[in-house]
Parts: C-alpha cells; structure tokens; sequence
C-alpha cells in the first residue's frame, strides 16, 4: 500500500512539473543547447600518442584529422573555412605562420593566406600553398573562403589587413584582389564595422569578417562586434551597418572581449556564435531576418564543460583555446565545424617547440538541430 502511495504522489509531482515546465516553456526538448548537437568524430587516422606536438590533453589525438603539420617541421594554422568545388573536394582557405615564430608573433607578424584540399571533409588536408603570393608576400589573417552569388570563389582576409576581397573562376586560383570591403555606417558609429584610433578618431583595419550568402541574393557581413552589415551591391559593398552589437539588449552578457563571430542560415533562420575569450565561453543567438530582433539561445559551448573533441572510440581531447568557430552549411543544414584549436596557452607556444595549433574538424547533427530550433520559435510565436 504504501509502494502505491509513493507511486502516486511521484506521478502527482512529475505531473505538476510538467504543467509548470509547459506554462513557462521549460522543456527537455527547449533546455538543450548548440553544444548537444556535436557528434563524435570518427579517426581518419590511428590516434597517436607520440611522433607528433602537443601537451599530454591533446593525446592521442587523430592528426588526420582537418588541417595539420604533425611533424611541426613548418606550419602553425588558424582561421578558416570550408568550401565544397563542384568536383566534390573540400578546400580550407585559412592562415599560416612559421613554426619557428611564437604563437603570439606568429598571428599578426608572419600570418599568410593560405589553400589546402583533401577528398573527405575531414580531412587529411594537403597544404597547396599560398593563396595570392604576389599581393603583399601573401600576407593575410582571419582568412576564410567562400562561393560567391555568380559562383566564382573568393577569400576574404582582415585584422592585419584592412578588408580585402581576392577572387577565383576556380579553387586552386589563381586569386586577384577584387578590392576592399566598403562600409556605409548608416547612421551607426563606424567603430561597429572597423578597428577605431581612439586618438585620432580614425577607423583603420576590418576584424572576423565573416560573409553570409544570403537566399536572397544579398551579402551580410558579421565582424568582431557582431553587428550585422547587409550589401545589395555585390560582395564588397558598400555594407550597410543595420544594427548594434546583438549582445546589447543582453546587459547580463559580458559587452566587451567578444570575438570569433560566425554566421550561418539553416533551417529557414540566421545563427550567430561568438566567443567571450576571457570565460572561454562562446555565446549562441538566432534570428528570423538575420538583421533584427536576435533573440539569445543560450551558451552554445564552454571550454571547462563542454567536450567537443570526442572521438567514436570515447577519446577525449581537451584543446586549451578552443577559437575561431565556422560552420559549414551542405543541403540547407550544417554538417560539420571547424575550429581553430592551440593544445597550450598562447603566451607558452614558443617558436621551435614541441606546441602549436592547428583546425579541427566536427561532425554535426544539423538536421536535429534545426528541428530543435524550429519547435523553440513556434512555441514562441504561440506565446505572441
């Protein structure tokens, strides 16, 4: 009697939560983040415990995997993003430095555009070199590659460059600068777009620029603000600075030391994730229009928690700075993204040591995750 009576009450009590959790919108389904959607990745090779860099969190670790040099006998790389070629390969257009610069010099003092390919998207990629060596030595950083509304390809570079567009009829190049990216701030200060020189009020180099294609046939651009930037004339503007920071309505966020934007357009809505580097917290927003009313969706991932790089054997790897998120998109959902990875702190990946860095790539349940987000907004709307 008394078994039935427990049995009663606890059906009672998961009743009465689940009346809550409905009016409120608490749901298992709503409670779910970016981060649940990531897959385990599967060895493109054996995972090698020596032969190859990295502190012991890293090991063993699958160095076929994405984008790079396991011997460190060159290359340390960053950045990226993945294109598909219409004949079915895979091209990473992403920067490089050499091994024997530090990380911290590496980045902004010997970073170069750089091409890599391979047959599978994740990976190995083979380095083919340099992307425009004869513009400025190849010089290039936070460079990423796309297919533009005509179909050519074109890679973007920024940071240490000031927004420069190089473009292609095919993958392997050559690439020729089409010119610099053009800002119109709309009524908007133009620091939202561009780096500002508090002194002399002047605004100078582009940062994280990533470009979106559109459906609807315009290029919207999302920089290290966040703010979004639509063209109608063509991949390098002028863009319009449409809004604020999309954090700003969010005063419980941090507002400053954001970075890594990505951007992205699955399952009929407009995805933001960017990173607060300080926390190792990267934060998640949507939008239906890709311009207004970004609505925060949560932490999309978080460095001490969130364990990303899992293999399909159980293996771990607990990269140190996990930076530079970019998802690639096939069939209207994203599949896959890459990551810009270091196995120490930044300040401790010397030049000529056993450290460096180099670009992961995750599988992603795509399809799940846009049917999740999909039944967020409807039950939203319900509400409305």
């Amino acid at each position: 009697m008394k078994h039935f009576k427990d049995e009663i009450l606890r059906i009672s009590l998961v009743g009465i939560y689940l009346v809550l959790a409905t009016s409120f919108g608490i749901t298992a389904q709503s409670k779910k983040s970016l981060v649940d959607f990531f897959l385990p990745m599967e060895p493109q090779s054996d995972l090698i415990l020596k032969g190859t860099w990295g502190d012991k969190v890293v090991m063993p670790r699958d160095t076929a995997n994405g984008l790079e040099d396991a011997k460190l006998k060159k290359y340390c790389y960053w950045d990226g993003r993945i294109v598909k070629s219409d004949d079915g390969n895979y091209h990473i257009y992403a920067s490089r430095w050499d091994q024997k610069m530090s990380h911290s010099e590496g980045w902004h003092l010997g970073s170069k555009g750089m091409h890599a390919v391979s047959n599978n998207i994740m990976g190995p990629y083979v380095d083919k070199g340099l992307i425009y060596p004869n513009w400025k030595e190849g010089m290039g950083h936070n460079v990423i590659g796309l297919r533009m509304h005509d179909g050519r390809y074109a890679v973007v570079t920024s940071e240490i460059t000031e927004g420069e567009v190089f473009v292609s009829n095919s993958p392997d190049g050559p690439f020729k600068l089409l010119g610099k990216i053009k800002v119109d701030p709309n009524g908007f200060n133009e620091g939202l777009a561009r780096y500002q020189n508090k002194k002399q009020a002047s605004y100078g180099h582009m940062s994280n620029v990533k470009i979106l294609l559109r459906p609807d046939g315009d290029y919207m651009i999302i920089g290290r603000s966040t703010a979004p930037m639509l063209s109608k004339n063509g991949i390098l503007g002028p863009y319009k600075i449409m809004g604020d920071r999309i954090y700003k309505n969010y005063p419980e966020l941090p507002q400053t030391k954001n970075e890594d934007p990505t951007i992205w357009f699955s399952g009929g809505m407009y995805h933001i994730v960017y990173n607060h580097w300080p926390t190792k917290t990267s934060h998640h927003f949507s939008s239906m229009d890709g311009i207004s009313d970004w609505k925060y969706r949560g932490i999309a991932f978080k460095k001490e928690e969130s364990k990303i790089f899992k293999y399909t054997n159980g293996i771990i790897n607990d990269w140190q700075f996990i930076e530079r998120p970019t998802a690639y998109v096939e069939n209207g959902h994203v599949t896959h993204f890459i990551f810009s990875v270091i196995d120490v702190f930044k300040g401790k990946d010397r030049g000529n040591d056993n450290h460096a860095s180099k670009i992961v790539v995750v599988p992603f349940n795509g399809k799940a995750f846009d049917k999740h987000m999909n039944k967020i907004v409807k039950a939203e709307r319900r509400k409305n």
